[in-house]
């Protein structure tokens, strides 16, 4: 009779089984755990969107164990918060925070959405980027420029995918393709020719749910990010041509350049297009579709093709020299990871001798005061850190300008490498005034002329003020990270400011 009875019960009137319990109790720990860790990078999300937190700043920092009532409240509105940030947006706010180094947050965030019973293209895009960003931040420095391959991706994707069999798939094989092709390109132009970005994009919607395979997922972040290597060390090419044309420039005492073709004047001043070359160190903000990267980079490449144009002006037509194509197609374009330069062109008749020493002395008036511009100190920096990314969890890291041996901090090197946004540029204009004035410094010595170290020093007094009051709005705004990083930064330039002015 009990027995009937028992098995006559509505099923959610029976006891739950004591496992059944301790199961689910294990499931709402792990949900909950999940949300602790990317809690406060999507307050930090929120925040660069001005989206509205529906938590007062008491609730900002979660209990090891929450309400009923707050569980939920933070899993909505993660819930929400996913729905609303798109992918480019979401590639944008990580390089304005520090987030973008942050392991433990990355691999959350990808776990968090890899673990999400239905998903959206979104969700996949975001899967897909974070991955890649994640590879780029944890890889070590001796695979960082080799010729990386599956395993290399297994390995370093192992914390968030597991032990992943690094076999390649075989519906896979146009991403291989396509990375053995990347590596014959020389020049951005040559890759805008191809519609990479679209074909990684067709293979990857292609995959439908194939593509959480974990196999997959190494293949498209080894893919994603040798695409990415490529196309920033052919801009880097690009722009170091285009600064080193605009040095000759200015040595040649141009000051303005026909800028018509770029939809600007016909006489924009040297540093506005100094300039110009400079904002393309900032990372794409909008949608990253191939439409839009084909855009931007044809924009770099008219800038550089206006360069050659006013070098050709002022020199002559180029020659076959170090810095022209045999062919005579105009300047050769570096291979990636080659130092590029736009050579003087050879001169004709009885006057070669007198103009290409004229040339010469242009050029080393030129190299003499490199360590003195604020932009090419920055990109000697950048150029150091890149071809040679420190290793993770590295306090210190040593970089080289001119004679000079600059120490850097962690914070600062990130600064350079993987974020942006009005900190990191305060940061990286405080290295580069310290170093220019150790530089500066250590050139006085050896030489016995002051006059590149007033340069350096005026340089420095001027951001030493912006910094001291870049640091007080930090404060200002309880960004106590920010603060405190620059407040040592700054302190560092003061003192080097100090002991330069002594001499």
């Amino acid at each position: 009779m009990d027995g009937a009875a028992v098995t006559l019960l509505p099923k959610t009137l029976v006891p739950p089984d004591a496992s059944a319990a301790k199961h689910s109790e294990q499931t709402r720990e792990t949900q909950w755990a999940e949300a602790r860790s990317v809690f406060t990078i999507y307050l930090a999300i929120a925040k660069q969107l001005g989206s509205e937190v529906p938590f007062g700043a008491d609730k900002r920092i979660l209990p090891d164990e929450p309400s009923a009532e707050l569980f939920e409240q933070v899993r909505a509105w993660l819930g929400q918060m996913d729905q609303q940030v798109q992918v480019h947006q979401l590639r944008h706010l990580l390089q304005m925070t520090t987030l973008n180094a942050n392991e433990a947050g990355l691999r959350a965030m990808i776990l968090r959405h890899l673990q999400k019973t239905s998903k959206s293209t979104t969700d996949r895009d975001k899967i897909d980027f974070l991955l890649v960003q994640y590879f780029a931040l944890c890889a070590p420095a001796k695979i960082y420029h080799k010729q990386i391959e599956l395993s290399d991706v297994a390995q370093v994707l192992k914390p968030v995918l597991g032990a992943v069999d690094s076999t390649p798939l075989e519906w896979c094989a146009p991403l291989e393709r396509m990375i053995e092709t990347l590596q014959s390109f020389r020049s951005l132009r040559e890759i805008l020719k191809t519609n990479f970005i679209e074909q990684g994009r067709r293979v990857k919607e292609s995959a439908g749910g194939m593509f959480y395979d974990p196999r997959a997922l190494i293949a498209f972040g080894r893919f994603n990010f040798l695409l990415r290597r490529t196309f920033i060390e052919l801009m880097h090419a690009d722009l170091i041509a285009i600064r080193n044309g605009i040095g000759q420039l200015e040595a040649a005492n141009v000051r303005t350049m026909d800028c018509r073709k770029l939809e600007l004047s016909a006489s924009e001043p040297l540093p506005k297009v100094r300039q110009i070359a400079a904002d393309w160190k900032q990372p794409f903000q909008k949608e990253y579709t191939e439409r839009a990267v084909n855009q931007a980079f044809e924009k770099l490449l008219a800038l550089r093709s206006e360069v050659e144009r006013s070098l050709e002006r002022v020199y002559g037509k180029a020659g076959e020299s170090a810095g022209t194509n045999p062919h005579g197609e105009g300047p050769r374009v570096a291979a990636p990871g080659e130092r590029p330069g736009i050579a003087f062109p050879a001169e004709r008749g009885d006057a070669a001798p007198r103009q290409s020493e004229a040339a010469d002395a242009r050029s080393s008036r030129a190299a003499a005061s490199e360590t003195l511009d604020l932009e090419t100190c920055m990109e000697k920096i950048w150029e150091q850190l890149i071809a040679a990314p420190p290793s993770r969890g590295r306090s210190m890291t040593t970089v080289t300008v001119g004679k000079a041996r600059i120490l850097m901090s962690s914070w600062e090197v990130a600064a350079f490498v993987s974020e942006d946004g009005p900190s990191a540029e305060d940061l990286r204009r405080a290295v580069v005034a310290r170093a220019m004035l150790i530089a500066a410094m250590e050139s006085a010595k050896e030489t016995g002329n002051a006059t590149g170290l007033e340069r350096a020093l005026s340089v420095a007094r001027v951001e030493v003020s912006r910094l001291q009051e870049r640091v007080d709005i930090a404060k200002q705004a309880k960004d106590t990270e920010a603060a405190v990083n620059l407040g040592i930064s700054t302190k560092r330039l003061v003192s080097a400011l100090d002991e330069t002015e002594k001499i």
